[in-house]
């Protein structure tokens, strides 16, 4: 081997050599990144993770509310509904009085509600079965009076309008427990619910 061949060998092995060390460099290089990839990799999916189970969570809890929140107001809704059939049944009750009774009553709406000098207005069917009955009851039970039966009726649904020229007073049943409700409401539904 001559001297040119030596220095080619020479170079081409200290080439090899570099090379070598280069691609090992490389190797290591790529090694290191690559476990940065897959440690980002594995944080990025534990991420995503805790996101979907966060996400679940808060919807899971914002549909429990929604029902929970549908429950109570059919729930109200149901109450409600007791006590708007407890007072049409004390309406009915109202009008299924006996006749005497009914009358009794309706003269008592017309004493402590006007001063004597009053028309009563009542229901056609009230004006023709009890009319003057009542007019007589509560002249009766007024010291004074003179509560006369008006000739006009109105659909009152059992009841008493009293009228004084203009002025009117309503005792009709269902404006009666229109005010009794707003009153009473909290305490029939504790005796209907508790």
């Amino acid at each position: 081997m001559n001297g040119l061949e030596k220095i080619t060998e020479r170079i081409a092995r200290d080439g090899r050599a570099e090379v070598d060390a280069i691609l090992a460099e490389a190797g290591k290089r790529i090694e290191v990144a690559q476990a940065g990839f897959k440690a980002q990799a594995a944080q990025l999916t534990a991420d995503a993770e805790d996101k979907r189970r966060r996400d679940a969570a808060e919807r899971l809890e914002r549909l429990a509310g929604s029902a929970d929140m549908e429950r109570r107001q059919m729930l109200l809704g149901a109450k409600q509904g007791c006590i708007d059939d407890a007072f049409a049944k004390a309406a009915e009750a109202l009008r299924a009085l006996p006749a005497d009774q009914y009358v009794a009553l309706l003269a008592k709406l017309a004493v402590e509600n006007g001063t004597g000098a009053e028309a009563l207005i009542l229901s056609q069917a009230d004006h023709d079965a009890v009319g003057p009955a009542v007019v007589a009851a509560a002249n009766a039970a007024k010291p004074g009076a003179a509560f006369t039966l008006a000739d006009e009726t109105r659909e009152l649904g059992g009841g008493v309008v009293l009228k004084k020229g203009p002025v009117e007073i309503n005792c009709a049943f269902d404006t009666a427990l229109r005010q009794l409700r707003q009153e009473l409401a909290s305490d029939v539904a504790h005796v209907l619910f508790d």
